[in-house]
């Protein structure tokens, strides 16, 4: 085995060990890997161990990526960074998932950005924090925001997207996340995903009901050094 493939079963039994403790089937979590900074070739890799489900946080590595890896139509692209308005074309144009929408600006903006018949799914990025600079729509925004999503068209609802606050217990941060949801599906019933948890809390996301988790590092290696 690679090293990559070693790391890669190794978090897949973490991963099945967390949701079985949970009283969980392990098949109902969806494992995101995150190649941030890694080059395509390691996506081609890890397709070769069978993932099919790759984040990436900048829109330039995502286009960049899907592009040179397009004849693997089976491969789904989550974009799981901050959204800018400008780049929402781009983003459309190479992922099949948003984790990351948190304003009514990038959710039309992704709308308008529609060439096809597809829909789009997005997630309602949730901020855990008290600091309205952290990407994130503020918990008591929720309902609204996700009224003004199911308005749009070419978009489908999908869920919650949160990141554990690095000053607090990630049990707690992601029961809030779970009442998140619970309220967000009174709204949008069919709404039922939960993307929550990396590397280091991803157990804790199960335990809270995370149905997909975004693990980095701990399957790819360190991060290439950026120059």
């Amino acid at each position: 085995m690679t090293a990559v493939a070693e790391r890669l079963s190794a978090i897949d039994a973490a991963i099945a060990d967390a949701a079985r403790r949970a009283g969980r089937d392990p098949a109902e979590i969806t494992r995101i890997v995150v190649t941030k900074f890694h080059p395509a070739a390691l996506v081609s890799e890890l397709y070769g161990l069978g993932v099919r489900e790759v984040g990436e946080n900048r829109q330039q590595e995502l286009s960049a990526k899907a592009e040179a890896l397009a004849e693997l139509d089976d491969l789904r692209w989550h974009f799981i960074g901050q959204a800018q308005t400008n780049k929402a074309g781009a983003i459309r144009r190479a992922a099949q998932a948003v984790h990351s929408v948190d304003r009514l600006r990038i959710a039309e903006a992704l709308d308008r950005a529609a060439t096809d018949d597809l829909l789009l799914d997005v997630l309602l990025q949730i901020n855990l924090t008290d600091d309205p600079g952290r990407g994130g729509v503020a918990p008591t925004e929720l309902e609204r925001l996700a009224e003004q999503v199911l308005a749009l068209p070419t978009l489908r609802l999908r869920g919650v997207m949160a990141v554990a606050p690095l000053d607090e217990d990630p049990a707690a941060a992601f029961a809030r996340v779970q009442e998140s949801a619970q309220r967000l599906r009174a709204v949008a019933p069919g709404a039922d995903w939960i993307s929550a948890g990396m590397t280091g809390d991803f157990a804790e996301a199960i335990a809270a009901g995370a149905t997909h988790l975004r693990i980095g590092s701990a399957i790819t290696g360190p991060r290439p050094a950026q120059g």
